[in-house]
């Protein structure tokens, strides 16, 4: 009876999480996201420095990571940053003022087109997109960074305006969750590209901003590369390439059925190792194409697999 009576008290009270089984997103499964900001904030906020794109700076504000001057140092002051140069030299302690970013706004443009519906393991490629759009928007409100949200279907665009409080954020969410569920019905018009998307996110942005595309880049054509250049131009972007496990290795040797986009039915065999070849090399040598156009344009880029913990993978904070 004890045993029954702790038992209750300690989970009858505990939320249940609903869930979407991996098909969709479920608002309670995004705002649950908010609980994995504490191991992103782990991260030293530095300048973040990558041999797949140019350095950066980091997504989030921590301490001041623009050097205003240096002067000679006073008691209180963080002893992390005095010059040890300019202290050897002038034989009393100097340090460096840091000119901290503020009121920052942080954009995500989310691409849940129909591409996005696919996935073999864990959950389609659209709910991990969708939960690492909501881990952004928790962690933009954790470090008060105004976080403003555009999501593509592949048909329209819905644009939210920049904000800090958890009414806003929570409107977002439950549009997300919407979308993702909306999208595994046949939609009509569902052939945009994302190269329109981006671009119109770019003619609203008044100002320097910081945005991530979360997206599988599955079609990476020059309209595309010009409107994210445009969009790195006077913004830092993170490109975060979303992709399922048999998107980048071939499936166990047999014979196996696919439909063409445009419905023809065809049969590949896996037993064929210089097929296995030539389809492993086709998605490793997408994936080079988008790390070097990040790079060109001083993008980070990063790479996220669905079924792998998502908070885990986000090592640029």
């Amino acid at each position: 009876m004890k045993l029954r009576f702790f038992k209750n008290r300690l989970f009858a009270n505990s939320p249940v999480v609903k869930t979407g089984g991996g098909l969709f997103a479920t608002v309670e499964e995004l705002i649950e996201q908010k609980q994995y900001v504490a191991y992103l904030k782990n991260f030293h906020q530095k300048l973040a420095a990558s041999n797949q794109a140019g350095d950066v700076k980091s997504a989030f504000k921590g301490r001041g990571i623009e050097l205003e001057e240096i002067r000679a140092y006073n008691f209180g002051d963080d002893v992390r940053d005095i010059d040890w140069r300019v202290t050897a030299r002038r034989q009393t302690p100097y340090t460096r003022l840091y000119a901290e970013e503020k009121d920052r706004e942080i954009y995500v443009l989310l691409d849940l087109s129909p591409q996005m519906v696919f996935g073999t393991r864990k959950e389609l490629k659209s709910v991990s997109a969708a939960k690492i759009s909501a881990l952004l928007g928790w962690l933009s409100m954790e470090n008060r960074d105004r976080f403003g949200l555009a999501v593509f279907d592949g048909a329209k665009n819905d644009f939210y305006k920049p904000g800090n409080n958890r009414a806003a954020l929570t409107a977002m969410l439950k549009k997300v969750a919407e979308t993702t569920q909306r999208i595994l019905e046949p939609q009509k018009n569902a052939g945009g590209d994302l190269s329109k998307a981006v671009k119109l996110l770019n003619n609203r942005l008044k100002n320097r901003a910081t945005v991530f595309v979360v997206s599988d880049f599955n079609q990476f054509d020059d309209m595309l590369k010009k409107s994210l250049s445009a969009l790195c131009r006077k913004n830092r972007v993170y490109c975060l390439n979303i992709f399922d496990v048999l998107e980048e290795n071939a499936p166990r040797p047999g014979e196996y059925m696919a439909i063409s986009p445009g419905g023809k039915r065809l049969v590949f065999n896996t037993t064929d190792t210089a097929f296995v070849r030539a389809y492993n090399d086709y998605f490793a040598a997408k994936r080079l194409k988008i790390k070097e156009f990040c790079r060109s344009f001083r993008a980070r880029y990063l790479e996220v697999r669905t079924d792998l913990e998502l908070y885990g993978q986000l090592k640029i904070f």
